[in-house]
């Protein structure tokens, strides 16, 4: 009889102590359809700035960053997205005729706040002074997204790269 009843005792002590504040507590898991909703949201984010390349327009892509973001392409820090766009971006982009992405996918990991996105893919320059030549190459970027406390997506990082 006595060991049903150390049992029981046991067993409320253990609860007791691991409800107890400060102990180690599981943290639950995000809901499926928010994370999911999240995941959309980031990819929308990714595809508007695609977009937005392939049309050979940054007009408005400066809301899709973090007023703080930081670009690194191609073994070079550019710094904030705005001045990527004034400085890099947008002065390259009127060089070109256009740019085709292809082969895209990508890759989007939901945490709390926090995305984290690998995008592959190829594309395809053509270039206003040389319209017969085609600049192709295989591209890679990792992003990191933040959700702003109303609930829109940000990039915060980029970084991509290419080769032939």
């Amino acid at each position: 009889m006595k060991f049903p009843l150390l049992f029981s005792f046991l067993l409320v002590l253990a609860f007791a102590l691991s409800t107890r504040p400060g102990a180690a507590q599981t943290v639950p898991a995000p809901k499926p359809a928010l994370a999911a909703t999240d995941e959309i949201a980031v990819r929308q984010v990714l595809g508007r700035y695609q977009q937005a390349v392939e049309k050979l327009d940054t007009t408005g892509t400066d809301r899709l960053f973090a007023p703080n973001s930081v670009v690194l392409e191609t073994g070079s820090k550019e710094g904030t997205y705005r001045h990527y766009a004034e400085h890099h971006l947008a002065p390259e982009l009127k060089e070109f005729s256009s740019f085709k992405y292809g082969d895209y996918e990508v890759e989007v990991t939901v945490d709390g706040p926090y995305a984290f996105a690998v995008e592959t893919y190829n594309y395809t320059i053509g270039l206003k002074k040389d319209p017969k030549t085609p600049i192709k190459r295989r591209g890679v970027a990792t992003s990191v997204l933040r959700k702003s406390p109303a609930g829109n997506w940000q990039i915060i990082s980029s970084h991509n790269s290419a080769r032939k």
